[in-house]
């Protein structure tokens, strides 16, 4: 089976929770006995060019999905295209071109603040996107029920849980620095930085002298007052987006890993910590609590009270830590990109 699929998110220099989904998933599949053709508009990453075929269309915006849309029609030795971040091309395709989309969230239907401009193109092209799918595949389990309960047209046997992998396959155990409380999300006001911050300002002094809030994530949407309120208190930085290698020597000393998300399709950064061993916090919501199980501590994200606890709870608790830093490995094995892949290929073979 020949097998088309959208890797723009996975080119780009900053990338982000779908487009490193993008890249850790296609790095895997590149592995596998199948034909891969890699669209794109933008060059490849230097590790995928000794495996695949590439089209790299050059136009921007609307254009470039157009103009896959048309290739697609006309390529008809491509079985089956595969859309891991964006419907507009499943969109325009209709039941031309065979084709599965990768559903990551339904954060566009929630209430929650959301890009404006991403919120009406997904509220636009979804319905007819699965309407015409092959078959659609989620990244975790709590995405899939958000979809059966929005989409009645689909069946449980529709979809098939994907999940997601860690950064990197073998990264090197967590030593602590014992001063950093690490958050790592595009500042939004669904990442909940503003909760945590005033959740970090409402600690005893003493806790708040030992342990610095420190923020890694880049500009997103509604953060003015996320921006604002980070410069203005004592004990925390913003750091904007900063590129993997720093990303993961952050990862390597933070003491924990505070992610009290509204809500997350999968959250990446939960099991990048997980796996090197790094007490979290995070929300007892949907996939969060699905992805760390019992190994982190759970909070109402939207409480400021509950986020304070959770964070006092796993900074003066040594017996916890040591509990977390314990369990966070062997909850982390349960996901790789290997297995993410198994998944994709065995609902493929399914359509076969």
């Amino acid at each position: 089976m020949k097998l088309a699929i959208d890797v723009r998110e996975a080119c780009t220099p900053k990338r982000t929770g779908k487009g490193q989904w993008t890249y850790g998933f296609v790095s895997e599949l590149l592995t596998r006995n199948c034909e891969v053709l890699l669209l794109t508009d933008t060059d490849i990453p230097d590790e995928w060019k000794k495996h695949s075929p590439v089209i790299r269309c050059l136009s921007s915006g609307l254009r470039w999905h157009w103009q896959v849309a048309s290739l697609l029609k006309k390529r008809t030795e491509i079985d089956l295209y595969i859309t891991p971040t964006s419907y507009i091309v499943p969109f325009l395709l209709g039941s031309s071109c065979p084709f599965i989309p990768v559903v990551h969230d339904l954060i566009a239907f929630q209430g929650e603040p959301h890009d404006r401009k991403a919120k009406l193109i997904e509220r636009l092209t979804l319905k007819r996107t699965l309407r015409h799918a092959r078959h659609v595949c989620t990244v975790s389990e709590s995405t899939k029920h958000d979809m059966l309960d929005s989409y009645k047209c689909l069946q449980p046997a529709d979809i098939s849980v994907l999940y997601a992998g860690p950064m990197e396959s073998s990264p090197p155990q967590n030593a602590p620095d014992h001063k950093t409380i690490l958050c790592a999300a595009t500042l939004s006001p669904r990442k909940n930085q503003l909760r945590l911050i005033q959740a970090y300002k409402s600690l005893s002094s003493d806790l708040r002298s030992q342990y610095r809030l420190q923020l890694i994530g880049g500009r997103g949407w509604h953060d003015q007052e996320i921006v604002d309120l980070a410069k203005a208190t004592e004990g925390v930085e913003w750091h904007d987006y900063v590129p993997s290698d720093q990303y993961n020597a952050l990862l390597s000393t933070a003491h924990i890993l505070a992610l009290p998300s509204l809500y997350e399709g999968f959250g990446m950064q939960i099991l990048d910590a997980l796996q090197r061993g790094i007490p979290v916090l995070t929300s007892n919501r949907g996939s969060l609590k699905e992805v760390t199980e019992e190994c982190a501590v759970l909070v109402d994200p939207e409480s400021v009270e509950s986020i304070s606890e959770g964070l006092e709870r796993i900074l003066t608790s040594k017996a916890l830590q040591q509990d977390l830093r314990t369990s966070g490995p062997q909850q982390a094995e349960q996901f790789s990109w290997k297995r993410t892949t198994d998944l994709f290929l065995a609902s493929v073979k399914q359509l076969q």
